[in-house]
């Protein structure tokens, strides 16, 4: 792990600031489907991007060195739920007012760019918010995970009483880009993730209030520069992957806001399930999940090659799963520019991707896996 003292978190250096530059003119080795890579420059990732072409930019990882056979046991999830008293008393304390009152503070920094002075200052309130949260307990940390560019990671462990060495991960992307002129351009970022930002923290503030402790350890984490080709948790979870740290789930949740167009489209909300590129045994078990714990329903639906950060813990060879707000071709068109604000969002859809965080949360911090 790499840990920053928040004085550092707030400051960027000089010299970080003039890699900033350095990684930007340079070209860029980037992954568009499995073995599929290319170079490109900083300019024609962003036109890809335009186009709604994801890829993994692979630059400064080692592709030769991953190793995806993990040597841990493929986890088996449950046939069915066990902590349905357990959810029935914390559920009523997701709050749709947090979610909208913290989602406005989040969005209103100029941008959460990760190569920005701005992207550090919404990581800073992130993590106020977070430490805020945790109190005094002594069984949670709060690690600032450093990257090569400005903005970090954050990574929240709650040490599991039992076993403590699985791990089950719950993920989201603090990060906002604006794809005409990232740098310069205003970037609210509020579908796009600060949705699923805050969704997660919302989970993660009822299960504080709660004095939860679960018997496997559970990490929140907050991953910086997704909109720059999943660098951040690329990097986290290549460490993972070094460090042998057994990750027996990671649940993504990315852009969780937009109800309007399954509305408008299907006749109803509903909450989309991806399954291409995910572990297909975890995504089936999220069915039992939503059916069980979440008053909308999912549809199944495709979102492509490194469409978000679930996609580098399982290039990693983690089990991992992905749950967006609708079908993807009814997902939010306002992402990416001035226009992704939080005026156009639905909370109470946020809750129930909310609801279906806390079921992951409970049924698997106790499960045996």
């Amino acid at each position: 792990m790499k840990l920053l003292a928040l004085s550092s978190l707030i400051v960027p250096t000089l010299a970080q600031v003039l890699n900033d530059e350095v990684v930007i003119g340079n070209e860029h080795i980037i992954e568009l489907s499995p073995g599929n890579k290319q170079t490109a420059t900083f300019e024609e990732l962003l036109a890809l991007k335009r186009e709604k072409i994801q890829f993994f930019d692979i630059t400064n990882f080692d592709e030769d060195s991953i190793t995806t056979n993990v040597t841990f046991p493929e986890a088996i999830y449950p046939k069915k739920t066990h902590q349905n008293k357990k959810f029935a008393k914390l559920a009523p304390s997701l709050s749709a007012v947090e979610l909208e009152l913290k989602l406005r503070t989040f969005t209103s920094f100029y941008t959460r760019y990760a190569r920005s002075s701005h992207g550090v200052e919404s990581c800073t309130w992130l993590y106020n918010q977070i430490r805020e949260m945790i109190g005094n307990r002594t069984d949670i940390s709060i690690e600032v995970f450093r990257h090569e560019w400005l903005q970090s990671s954050i990574l929240v462990r709650i040490e599991g009483s039992e076993n403590p060495d699985k791990v089950i991960v719950v993920g989201a992307h603090q990060d906002s880009i604006n794809l005409v002129l990232p740098s310069i351009m205003p970037a609210p970022g509020a579908d796009d993730d600060g949705s699923g930002a805050m969704t997660t923290l919302e989970v993660f503030r009822v299960l504080m209030e709660s004095d939860y402790k679960p018997k496997n350890t559970v990490e929140f984490h907050w991953y910086s520069a997704e909109e720059l080709g999943l660098l951040g948790s690329q990097d986290v979870f290549s460490n993972y992957s070094s460090s042998n740290v057994d990750v027996r789930a990671m649940l993504q949740q990315d852009m969780t806001g937009y109800s309007a167009g399954s509305f408008k489209n299907e006749g109803h909300d509903e909450m989309g399930l991806i399954t291409d590129f995910v572990n297909p045994e975890l995504t089936e078990y999220l069915k039992l999940l939503i059916s069980t714990y979440c008053d909308i329903p999912y549809a199944e639906t495709e979102c492509g090659y490194a469409c978000s950060d679930h996609a580098s813990a399982g290039k990693y060879g983690y089990q991992s799963a992905f749950v967006i707000e609708s079908q993807f071709s009814n997902v939010a068109h306002q992402i990416h520019t001035t226009e992704d604000t939080a005026d156009y969002l639905d909370f109470y859809h946020m809750l129930e991707h909310a609801k279906l965080t806390l079921g992951y949360v409970l049924e698997l911090g106790s499960a045996d896996i």
